[in-house]
This record gives structure tokens, C-alpha cells and sequence, in this order.
């Protein structure tokens, strides 16, 4: 049986897996604009996970919002469904954009889900 932490299970996308795994570089908690390593150091995220936390890790008012829709309606398909908040966020977005552009596509892609 393997460790619960055994790290060969997890084939990371984009990564040197062989090198990785060798000397792992793992994060266990995030605030603001920063990463905490296993060993308490801090470190940048400079890409904001990958564009998903442009506004920082673990914002207060960011979570209060996201808790209070998961107590709702944690999720909404976009075919054949919709949410009044999919279409009040568009609409927010459409009054910004520039003339000619109305209209908004909302699209997740699998590697945000990793």
C-alpha cells in the first residue's frame, strides 16, 4: 500500500514530474499575494495561481460571497439553464464594454479544476 502522501499517484500537467518529485516545492496555505511553503517561508505568487486569484488568496469578502452563493446554489449549468447571477454579472460587464460588444460567454476549462 502506498503512503498518503506518496507523490508519484499525481502526474502534474505543465511540470517537470521526474525533477519535481525529486525536490518538491509544496504550498499548504496562501494569504494575500503569498504562497506558504511546508516550511513556513513565503513565497510570491506572481502568477496569481495561474490567473484564478487575481485579487489574493483567502479574502475575507471574497469568502463571505462565495459562501453565501455556495448556501444557495453551489453550481448552474450554462446549457439549457441558467442563474440570475450569470445573467446580472454579464449584464454588470456588457454596461463596460466597448460599442458594438453587448454580449458575454462565460467558459470554464479543465485545467481550473486540477
Amino acid at each position: 500500500m502506498k503512503k498518503i502522501n506518496d507523490l508519484e499517484s499525481y502526474w502534474m500537467p505543465f511540470t517537470a514530474n521526474r525533477d519535481f518529485k525529486k525536490d518538491p516545492r509544496i504550498v499548504c496555505s496562501a494569504e494575500g499575494m503569498y504562497y506558504k511553503s511546508q516550511e513556513g517561508n513565503d513565497i510570491l505568487d506572481a502568477t496569481a495561481g495561474l490567473w484564478c486569484v487575481n485579487a489574493g488568496h483567502n479574502r475575507k469578502k471574497i469568502n463571505e460571497a462565495i459562501t453565501k452563493q455556495l448556501s444557495v446554489l453551489d453550481y448552474a449549468p450554462c446549457f439549457q439553464f441558467g442563474h440570475p447571477k450569470a445573467f446580472e454579472l454579464a449584464n454588470r460587464i456588457s454596461e463596460i464594454f466597448p460599442e458594438g460588444y453587448e454580449s458575454c460567454l462565460f467558459y470554464k476549462l479543465w485545467f481550473r479544476s486540477c
